[in-house]
């Protein structure tokens, strides 16, 4: 009996063994990769077709021509652009976030407050910012609070409802445990209802983050003297349409830094936030 159950297990056929990788599926697999082959095969596509089509500069010019345009100003002249949005758009930024998060508190908290001012928030957020830019522009100025205080309404909003979500999400029997034990006020909300909002509290920074700049653009359409909103303006308002997409290049770049940014912080510091990977 033995030595048939050894013949049987001796003559079993072997585990088979998983096909190894091929090296393009390697490649692909590297973090990056792939989308910045997606990435330059869109400019490649872009720049063909320019030049086939033959397509009028002044409706969509190549990207060989829009990098053109970055030789068209000096190098000082740029950075004085660009450091007049990312000014005004982290202080709106920051600013919006020590006001929505503290409201956010305070709705989550009293059901009567949340019933009384989320309408209202809601009638902020459903007004055209651009409407009321000239309004916010004649009643502040010309100096950088109105262009603040718009970046910051557009910014506002997103912060408020995710902050508020979060700290509503918090499981009721930790509130209840933590009121039985007579936990102070702060400490059930920074100990256990912030914890617990914190991944939806980095989803709306990820996305005020780039409404920051939006909003950044917006108020210096209205009224600046510098920033890359007032460039992209005056260029396509003097026909240079090459410094125009530069200057939209600029703020995609600048768009695309904050928000890995903020990503980065919240892999650094708040590590068991993010999703777990499959």
């Amino acid at each position: 009996m033995s030595d048939t159950s050894a013949v049987s297990s001796s003559s079993a056929p072997p585990e088979p063994v998983p096909p190894r990788p091929s090296v393009l599926t390697r490649a692909l697999a590297a973090p990056g990769l792939l989308p910045a082959v997606s990435f330059i095969a869109i400019v490649a596509i872009w720049e063909i077709s320019c030049l086939l089509f033959n397509i009028p500069s002044y409706i969509l010019p190549a990207p060989s021509r829009i990098a053109g345009g970055f030789d068209a100003i000096p190098i000082t002249r740029w950075l004085d652009h660009v450091w007049g949005t990312l000014r005004v758009a982290l202080i709106g930024y920051f600013a919006s976030i020590a006001i929505a998060i503290p409201i956010a508190i305070s709705l989550a908290r009293s059901e009567l407050l949340s019933r009384a001012f989320y309408p209202m928030l809601v009638v902020v957020q459903s007004t055209p910012v651009v409407a009321i830019a000239p309004i916010i522009i004649v009643g502040l100025g010309s100096g950088d609070l109105p262009r603040v205080v718009i970046t910051c309404l557009i910014t506002f909003f997103p912060l408020v409802v995710s902050t508020t979500t979060g700290l509503m999400a918090t499981p009721p029997e930790l509130i209840e445990l933590s009121r039985s034990l007579r936990a102070p006020v702060w400490r059930e909300i920074t100990q256990i209802r912030l914890p617990f909002a914190i991944p939806y509290i980095f989803s709306a920074l990820k996305i005020s983050v780039t409404l920051s700049v939006i909003g950044a653009v917006v108020a210096e359409f209205v009224a600046a003297d510098k920033g890359l909103g007032y460039l992209i303006q005056f260029s396509t308002s003097m026909f240079k349409i090459q410094q125009a997409w530069a200057g939209l290049v600029v703020l995609v770049l600048m768009s695309l830094v904050l928000f890995q940014a903020v990503v980065a912080v919240q892999r650094i510091w708040f590590p068991w936030s993010l999703p777990k990977e499959k």
